[in-house]
């Protein structure tokens, strides 16, 4: 059995900050390890 949760997240403006730049971090971080 499989089971997937669905869920969606609504930030606050500070938290959208927060959160752009750690995925930002992250992207820069996977793009550099696919060198």
């Amino acid at each position: 059995m499989q089971l997937r949760y669905n869920f969606r997240v609504y930030p606050t403006p500070g938290q959208q900050i927060e959160l752009a730049r750690a995925f930002g971090c992250a992207r820069v971080v996977f793009n550099d390890g696919l060198r």
